[in-house]
């Protein structure tokens, strides 16, 4: 009888124990706090970028290799046999970029020009997380005390091969505002400053034709209220960093970005962020 009850006491002692060390489950916001640290305190990336932007001509589809280091801010990217390298304070601002076709030579360009931009939603001056961390930083405190109303855990789910939260954001009063253009304001000095998609105020105001469109003091413009109506945000479990993200505003899909094999601060080789590396071809 003894015996049993030793044997009974040490098992649910065992059980207790146990359940002592199992993790409280995180709540949204400790998660999206979570990521915004994780965010802040990146060094490098490695990772496999898909791309799906919706364009003036219908979606555009990209995808690329990436190597990114945070500080000096260091840059290099393959797609389908073009090369960039965009080295901080080096090359008077511009990127090292060698082509696929006609010229067949290296050029030098600038990130914010219209070469590099074409009919892409961001540049090589968004690559990393930072640009996506400012924005739900921002959304974060501006919404405050009413965080439940607007972002919602879903659940967890693999996506990529990672297991992940699923997040949700509901900008219910998305919509667009007139906005009273200040002197010197450009289309993406406005959208850095309210934290909206430069790409979306071009789209909404056709009377501009591109980024460089000169804006007059005084001038009123369509700006959104935020940056998407909707956005699903799968933050990977390990590094709390996004995985995958799927923007929606109030035409549909806006831009949907995609990670894979994600490593988070590896150790660059010596000159990897240099031209005469041994893998390039510039």
């Amino acid at each position: 009888m003894l015996k049993n009850l030793v044997f009974a006491f040490l098992f649910l002692s065992a059980v207790t124990s146990g359940l002592a060390q199992q993790k409280t489950p995180l709540t949204c916001k400790e998660i999206m706090t979570k990521s915004i640290k994780s965010i802040r305190e990146v060094k490098g990336l490695k990772y496999h970028l898909k791309i799906t932007e919706r364009g003036k001509k219908g979606f555009n589809f990209y995808e690329s290799a990436v190597k990114f280091n945070r500080n000096p801010r260091l840059i290099y990217l393959y797609i389908k046999g073009i090369e960039v390298l965009w080295i901080q304070g080096k090359n008077k601002g511009r990127a090292l970029v060698k082509p696929n076709s006609f010229p067949y030579i290296n050029l030098n360009l600038d990130p914010m020009g219209d070469l590099m931009r074409q009919d892409q939603h961001h540049t090589l001056n968004e690559m990393g997380y930072d640009y996506f961390g400012n924005i739900i930083e921002y959304s974060m405190n501006k919404i405050s005390d009413k965080f439940d109303d607007y972002f919602t855990l879903e659940g967890e789910e693999r996506i990529n091969n990672r297991p992940c939260y699923k997040i949700s954001i509901n900008n219910k009063d998305f919509g667009y505002v007139d906005y009273t253009v200040k002197e010197n304001e450009s289309i993406t000095s406005i959208a850095r400053k309210l934290f909206v998609s430069e790409y979306m105020i071009l789209e909404k105001n056709p009377k501009f034709k591109d980024y460089f469109d000169i804006l007059k003091p005084g001038q009123v413009i369509k700006v959104p209220t935020w940056y998407c109506k909707t956005v699903t945000i799968y933050v990977d479990q390990l590094y709390f960093l996004p995985i995958s993200v799927k923007v929606v505003d109030d035409k549909g899909i806006f831009e949907e970005y995609n990670y894979h094999f994600l490593q988070v601060n590896p150790k660059f080789e010596e000159g990897e962020f240099t031209r005469d590396y041994k893998d390039y071809k510039f």
